[in-house]
C-alpha cells in the first residue's frame, strides 16, 4: 500500500478510535450551540400527542434534526415494537399521524441531530416532553384518549367565582402528609383519593383532611408538587418520601398519589376525581409548578431532542444553575415560552386547577410571566397567580429581565411571597435561633408595618430599617403574600422554640397566635402552611424534603390538643373573608399606625368608610413583649359618632361584642393581639 493510503488509513482509524472518547472528556463541546441561534417557532398549541377523530398525532418541535423516529411499544417491553419516520411539516415540527385501532401503547422518540457541524448523531430514545400521561416511573409516554378519563360529572365541574374584592386564604398541603398518619382516619392514605374521603375523624372525633380544610374556611388550597417527578419510585408500595420538586413530565400527573400504576389513565381519572371533590366543598386548587429546571440535564428529553436550546448555559458552554438543581430552563426562548403556556392552559382547562405558585419565579422572564397571566386570565379571569421572587443561585439572565420580587410592578396581577414579613415575624429562616417581632424584636417593627399594607407605599414605614427591602415593593396589597411559614424551612412551631428555648409550649402557642392575628388581619392574601393551624412539627428537621413520613406527615391528634388554636384561626379567617376592611384598595391613605419603639407596641387603624362594611373602623392593636401594655382605644379613633365594640381581648374572641366605653382602658397582655370594630 502506498505510504499515504497508509498514513490516510491509519489517521482514520485513530480518528475513530478516540472520536467517542473525545466526547467524554468533553461532553459540553458542540453543546449550546443554538443559544445565540435563531430557529423556527412553532406557535400552534398542538406538540405532543393529541387526538383526531379516529386518529391519533404525534407532533415533535425537533428543527436541528434531519430525521426524527417514533418506537412504538405494544407493551411494556421494547422487544414487542415498531419503529417509524416523522414526516417533516413545518417551523421544525415533525409529524406522524395513525390510526387509533393500532394496539400502541406507550412510545419513545429520538432525533438525529448535528453534533458540531456536519457530524450528525442519534439521540437517545427520550419520553416526549409534551407527554399527558406516562407509564409507571415515566419509562415510556402513554397513548390514551383524555376524553375518557372524564370521572361523572366532570363537565359540570366548576369551583365557585372569586372576585376581586373577596379576600383570598390559602393552604399549603402536600398530598401524602394529609392521610399517611394513623390519626387521620383516612383510607386511601397518601393518595389522591384520600383527599376525596369525607367524614374522616381522628381518634376523638374531630375532623380531618378535606372537611377539617373546608371547617378552616380557606378559599384555595395550595398543593405542592403533582406533576410527574423524578425522585418518586412508583413501583414500590410504599415510596421513598420527596416533595417532588424535580420535574420529569410536566404534563401528567404523580403516579404514587394513584392507587395503581398498572393502566396510565388511573393518575389521571383519580386527580381528577380529587379536584372535583375539593370544587364540591367550594374549595379552589392551586397548583406548584417547577418549570425553572428539569431533574435531567444532558439526558432531558429537551436536551436529546434539541441540543442547546431549552436551557441557559454559561459562556464556557456549561448549565447555568439559578435553580441551584443542575440546570435552568430558558423560558425567554419563544419555544419554551410556548411549552410554559401550552403545559397551564392543559392543566386549566383539562383538570380545571384554579391557580398557579411558581417556584423560584425569579429565574423566568417577565415577558414570559406576563403573556401567561393574559393566556390564562382569557380563559379564568378568577385565576390565582403567585410565585417566589427569588432565585436558588446566579443566573445568566440580567436581574432587570427576570419575575424577580423587586420587578413585582412590572407583572400583570402576578403575587410574590413576602420574605420581609415572614422573617420580621420569627427572625431570618436562615438563622434559626434568631429572633422577632413575635419574640420581642423591637428593631423588626418596619418590616411588620411593610407586611400588614402589602409592600405599599406608607408614611409611617422608614423602610431603611425593613428587612431585604428598602423602599415600598408594591402598587396594590394583592401583589404580597403575607405568611409566617411554609414547607421550606422549619415550621412556625419548630422556629419558636427554637429561638426561645426557655419557652413552654403555652407560650409559644400565644407567639403562634400572635403570628395568625398578624398575616389574617394584614391586607394580602394570607397562606398558612397545613398542621400549623394545630401547632405542627417537623421535630427541628429545617428542610424535610426527603425526610420520612414519621417527620412530614400530619399528626391529626394534635388538633385535639391545640383545639383553641385551631378555632382562633377559624375565627380569624371567618372575620378577614367577612369584613372588606382586610381587603382596602388604598392602604397607604386608609391605613394609619402608632407605634412604641420601646416595648414593640404597634396600633393598626383601618378606615372602612368607603366599603361596604359595617365596621366603619377597625383598631388591632399588637403587644409582642413581655409586659402587659395600657392603652386608651378612644384617643385613637377620629371618626366622632362610632362606637368601639370589642371583637377580640387578649386572643379571645367575644361571642357578643361588648361596647367599649368612652374613657375605658384596655389592658393588653404580654405577646398578645386585640381586635376593636367601629360602628
Amino acid at each position: 500500500m502506498p505510504k499515504i493510503l497508509q498514513f490516510v488509513s491509519l489517521t482514520m482509524h485513530r480518528f475513530l478510535l478516540y472520536f467517542p472518547l473525545f466526547f467524554l472528556l468533553f461532553p459540553t463541546w458542540g453543546k449550546g450551540q443554538t443559544q445565540n441561534q435563531v430557529l423556527p417557532v412553532y406557535s400552534t398549541f398542538d406538540l405532543g400527542l393529541t387526538s383526531r377523530g379516529d386518529s391519533f398525532c404525534i407532533k415533535v418541535w425537533a428543527p436541528l434534526a434531519d430525521s426524527v423516529e417514533v418506537l412504538f411499544i405494544q407493551a411494556k417491553e421494547p422487544n414487542h415494537s415498531q419503529t417509524f419516520y416523522l414526516k417533516s411539516v413545518e417551523q421544525g415540527v415533525w409529524e406522524l399521524q395513525f390510526h387509533k385501532n393500532n394496539n400502541y401503547k406507550y412510545y419513545l422518540l429520538r432525533a438525529r441531530n448535528p453534533i458540531n457541524g456536519a457530524v450528525r448523531a442519534w439521540s437517545k430514545w427520550v419520553t416526549d416532553p409534551y407527554s399527558v400521561a406516562v407509564s409507571e416511573n415515566g419509562t415510556y409516554s402513554a397513548i390514551l384518549e383524555l376524553e375518557k378519563t372524564n370521572p361523572l360529572g366532570w363537565k359540570k365541574d366548576v369551583s365557585f367565582n372569586h372576585t376581586k374584592t373577596d379576600a383570598v386564604i390559602i393552604y399549603e398541603l402536600n398530598i401524602r402528609d394529609a392521610s399517611k398518619h394513623l390519626s387521620s382516619g383516612i383510607q386511601k392514605k397518601g393518595k389522591y383519593l384520600g383527599l376525596t374521603e369525607v367524614g374522616t375523624i381522628n381518634n376523638e372525633g374531630l375532623s380531618t383532611g378535606v372537611d377539617h380544610i373546608r371547617e378552616l374556611g380557606v378559599t384555595h388550597v395550595h398543593l405542592l408538587p403533582f406533576f410527574d417527578f423524578k425522585s418518586s419510585d412508583e413501583s414500590m408500595s410504599s415510596p421513598p418520601y420527596n416533595w417532588g420538586y424535580d420535574p420529569f413530565h410536566y404534563n401528567s400527573p404523580e403516579g404514587i398519589y394513584a392507587s395503581s400504576n398498572v393502566d396510565p389513565a388511573t393518575r389521571i381519572i383519580e386527580l381528577k376525581k380529587m379536584v372535583q371533590s375539593f370544587h364540591e366543598k367550594g374549595l379552589k386548587i392551586v397548583m406548584d409548578v417547577v418549570y425553572n429546571h428539569t431533574a435531567l440535564s444532558e439526558n432531558s428529553s429537551f436536551e436529546q431532542l434539541v441540543p442547546g436550546y431549552y436551557y441557559r448555559r454559561t459562556s464556557n458552554g456549561y448549565f447555568s444553575n439559578a435553580s441551584a438543581c443542575g440546570n435552568e430552563t430558558a423560558s425567554e426562548k419563544p419555544m419554551f415560552r410556548n411549552f410554559m403556556i401550552q403545559s397551564l392552559k392543559h392543566w386549566l382547562t383539562e383538570y380545571h386547577i384554579d391557580g398557579f405558585r411558581f417556584d423560584l419565579m425569579g429565574i423566568h422572564d417577565i415577558a414570559t410571566m406576563n403573556m401567561i397571566a393574559d393566556t390564562l386570565r382569557a380563559i379564568n379571569p378568577s385565576i390565582l397567580l403567585y410565585g417566589e421572587g427569588w432565585t436558588a443561585g446566579a443566573s445568566t439572565l440580567p436581574d432587570r429581565e427576570r419575575a424577580l420580587k423587586s420587578n413585582v410592578n412590572q407583572l400583570n396581577s402576578i403575587a410574590v411571597f413576602g420574605d420581609e414579613f415572614r422573617d420580621g415575624l420569627k427572625g431570618s429562616v436562615f438563622e434559626p435561633t434568631q429572633k422577632g417581632y413575635l419574640s420581642g424584636s423591637t428593631s423588626d417593627i418596619n418590616s411588620i408595618l411593610f407586611g400588614l399594607v402589602g409592600g405599599v407605599a406608607h408614611p409611617a414605614i422608614n423602610y431603611e430599617k425593613v428587612r431585604y427591602t428598602k423602599t415600598p415593593l408594591t402598587k396594590s396589597p394583592q401583589q404580597l403574600i403575607a405568611y409566617a411559614d411554609c414547607h421550606d424551612n422549619h415550621t412556625l412551631r419548630d422556629k419558636l422554640q427554637i429561638s426561645n428555648p426557655t419557652y413552654s409550649l403555652a407560650q409559644i402557642k400565644e407567639l403562634q397566635k400572635l403570628a395568625y392575628a398578624l398575616i389574617l388581619t394584614s391586607q394580602s392574601p394570607t397562606f398558612i402552611h397545613a398542621g400549623s393551624e394545630f401547632m405542627r412539627t417537623k421535630k427541628g428537621v429545617e428542610n424535610s424534603f426527603e425526610s420520612p413520613d414519621s417527620i412530614n406527615a400530619i399528626d391529626w391528634e394534635q388538633k385535639t390538643i391545640h383545639k383553641d388554636l385551631v378555632e382562633f384561626v377559624k375565627n380569624l379567617i371567618q372575620m378577614k373573608r367577612s369584613h372588606p376592611v382586610f381587603n382596602l384598595p388604598d392602604p397607604s391613605r386608609q391605613v394609619q399606625f402608632y407605634t412604641d419603639s420601646s416595648t414593640g407596641l404597634i396600633g393598626y387603624f383601618m378606615d372602612a368608610t368607603e366599603t361596604a362594611d359595617n365596621w366603619r373602623n377597625v383598631q388591632v392593636w399588637f403587644n409582642p413583649s413581655d409586659k402587659p401594655l395600657q392603652i386608651f382605644p378612644y384617643a385613637h379613633l377620629e371618626k366622632k359618632g362610632l362606637a368601639l365594640h370589642m371583637i377580640m381581648k387578649n386572643h379571645f374572641f367575644s361571642k357578643t361584642p361588648g361596647r367599649i366605653g368612652s374613657k375605658e382602658k384596655v389592658i393588653l397582655q404580654p405577646h398578645s393581639a386585640t381586635i376593636m370594630a367601629a360602628w
